[in-house]
């Protein structure tokens, strides 16, 4: 199929319409931060909160929130009970809000969801020619535009297991055949369907189990609800609500404030959710939600203030040079002086001027600039002394970050390399070899002494 898109020259783009299906990914900060950026999100980040209250959140000025809770089936119809009749809110119209239709496109839903409600940050230009495809279609058009968008579904699927990508292909091959078998009327197609997310047992073919003794065993599965702010009013994007955005509160105060005081309206609500989650969950059981911040990007943040420190510094010296032309190395800390060689380079940057991501960053040098111009002789040797222990403390977060950004890479790169092959080949060599039979024959002393690494290594894959 052929369908012209937005930015697009004369000539007909074709696009995937029947493509693979999408791949669950954890609900992990490190993978949700690197979906925003495949989809060309630039200077956001996704961070995970573990606390809703002032102190916890307001420092960071969210752009939206993502809420990731475990639910069952039945706790999942007994909150879509009575949907149907709910009236439609007008101002409901204003919010861009996509149901979900396939059911492992949960990560994409909620970001997209949030994303696109916030005017002020750079989507990129992929991200603003869907939304502007998207702009005048129904919630459910829009949520199956996203199951057909090759762009977005490859991003997802890029950060997925090879595992899941494989239980994905198995969970479409197996619906089809229970499809043709039950002969299901084309009108059923459509319906929304129930929350699924990553299960615990890494399947995602059925939403139930049956015991030998015949009784049900429910699959634990996750669903994600987002939280933005739009306009004056805050929001609950739950793209399995078929009545479409749920409106949480209204926003009062100025526009500069606006970002802060969102989240005092949105967490009675998210404290509800909360509690209601934790009184349902057995005794002795962990937490089974998560709470996720879509916040301005830490690194970028960091580095501009080292980069503002090194255009300060050079501001100062040029001062210091022009009022002390026999030199001003004696007039300020040696200890100081001598560190003032390290503490403006990064392990990525050089000392000198580097590349910057603020929009404001100008304005702000030249004000920088202009209070320096201004100052007192006698005080330029303090301020050049402070100037470089600002440059010590920025470099320690630049690094950090840095060092962060490379854990998560790492973790990417275990976290999508299939390891299959090379098992199945290790197990064939072993065969060849005479030497498998052996291996599955050990005594239970040799089993006992490798329990505990295979108990981890377990729990890790069901997480």
């Amino acid at each position: 199929m052929e369908i012209m898109m937005p930015g697009t020259s004369s000539l007909s783009v074709s696009h995937d319409q029947t493509g693979s299906p999408f791949s669950v990914i954890e609900s992990d900060p490190g993978v949700f931060t690197s979906l925003i950026r495949k989809l060309g999100v630039q200077g956001l980040e996704v961070i995970e909160i573990y606390g809703i209250e002032p102190w916890d959140t307001d420092h960071l000025e969210p752009n939206g929130l993502i809420f990731c809770y475990l639910c069952t089936d039945d706790n999942d119809s007994q909150e879509d009970a009575g949907s149907d009749n709910e009236l439609e809110d007008r101002d409901a119209q204003r919010v861009w809000f996509a149901n979900q239709l396939s059911e492992d496109a949960c990560a994409s839903q909620a970001i997209l969801n949030v994303l696109l409600n916030c005017p002020d940050i750079d989507i990129g230009e992929q991200l603003r020619d869907f939304h502007a495809f998207t702009e005048k279609m129904s919630p459910v058009m829009r949520g199956l535009a996203i199951a057909n968008s090759p762009f977005i579904r490859n991003a997802q699927n890029s950060l997925a297991r090879p595992a899941d990508i494989r239980a994905s292909l198995h969970a479409v091959a197996a619906a089809t055949i229970e499809t043709q078998n039950s002969k299901q009327k084309p009108q059923d197609i459509l319906k929304l369907p129930p929350a699924k997310k990553r299960k615990a047992s890494g399947s995602t073919s059925k939403s139930k189990q049956s015991t030998a003794d015949g009784t049900d065993t429910k699959q634990e599965s996750y669903h994600f609800i987002g939280y933005a702010h739009v306009d004056d009013k805050v929001w609950e994007l739950d793209g399995l609500r078929k009545s479409g955005p749920l409106e949480v509160g209204e926003v009062d105060g100025s526009a500069r404030s606006a970002r802060r005081s969102w989240m005092d309206i949105v967490r009675p609500a998210l404290r509800m959710k909360m509690e209601k989650y934790l009184r349902s969950a057995g005794e002795g059981e962990h937490i089974r939600f998560n709470l996720l911040a879509i916040v301005e990007d830490r690194y970028q943040k960091a580095s501009d203030g080292l980069e503002m420190l090194k255009r300060e510094r050079t501001a100062l010296e040029r001062r210091l040079n022009e009022t002390f032309p026999d030199g001003w190395a004696d007039k300020v800390d040696p200890v100081l002086l001598a560190s003032s060689k390290e503490a403006f380079s990064t392990s990525v940057r050089p000392s000198s001027d580097g590349t910057v991501f603020s929009r404001g960053f100008g304005s702000h040098k030249m004000e920088k600039e202009l209070a320096i111009l201004e100052m007192p002789s006698r005080k330029l040797p303090g301020v050049w002394d402070e100037c470089v222990r600002n440059a010590m403390s920025a470099k320690i977060a630049v690094e950090d970050e840095i060092e962060k950004s490379r854990n998560m890479h790492t973790e990417h790169i275990g976290r999508t390399f299939d390891y299959e092959p090379f098992i199945r080949e290790f197990v064939t060599c072993l065969h060849n070899e005479a030497l498998l039979e052996k291996a599955l024959s050990q005594k239970a002393g040799d089993e006992d002494t490798n329990e505990r690494p295979r108990t981890r290594r377990k729990a890790r894959m069901k997480r």
